[in-house]
């Protein structure tokens, strides 16, 4: 599982389509699919908020937040773009952030509401994914020159079921809460 930073730090053009795509509106606006207790899935809108340190989300007190404390699996897909049939997705395992500097840098950065009961989630990335559909008024990264339609990256480290990263994500940063599995 890599951060959103050690993604785009491999795939800096797809980090940047993709970012665009979630942004479009202003703020992220796409749909995130989680994994109900019964198996099935769950999709609603969210806001995620990109920045250079992570792929973040506020969810609030909801079936798609006790998703995601049981089941961190995740499926974030963008809004569709209204002059374009491109899209962008982003798959991987969510984790409650802790640390309360992180949570209100944040927190005051995307305006979240102070009274709202929310939690902070950072997103890790295993796969994602940028489909161009012809020309796109999005201006994506590569709409220029006849670059792929599809660009799909894979999380190295976890290219394998064997493949394990040394130490987690949550272990490194700190700014994770530890769920027992």
């Amino acid at each position: 599982m890599a951060s959103w930073s050690e993604f785009a730090a491999d795939e800096p053009r797809l980090a940047d389509g993709i970012r665009l795509l979630m942004q479009q509106y202003g703020p992220g606006f796409g749909y995130l699919a989680t994994v109900r207790a019964d198996g099935g899935p769950r999709v609603h809108p969210v806001s995620p908020v990109i920045t250079d340190d992570g792929l973040f989300c506020f969810v609030i007190d909801s079936p798609k937040r006790r998703d995601l404390e049981r089941d961190g699996r995740y499926a974030l897909h963008s809004f569709p773009a209204e002059e374009s049939d491109d899209e962008a997705y982003v798959a991987g395992r969510a984790w409650p952030v802790t640390d309360d500097a992180t949570v209100a840098r944040l927190a005051l950065a995307a305006r979240a509401a102070p009274h709202a009961d929310w939690r902070l989630f950072e997103f890790t990335v295993d796969v994602a994914m940028l489909s161009r559909h012809g020309h796109s008024a999005a201006g994506l990264p590569g709409d220029q020159g006849g670059g792929p339609a599809v660009q799909v990256w894979l999380d190295p480290a976890a290219a394998t079921p064997q493949a394990q990263r040394p130490t987690s994500l949550a272990a490194r940063s700190g700014r994770h809460a530890r769920r027992a599995a």
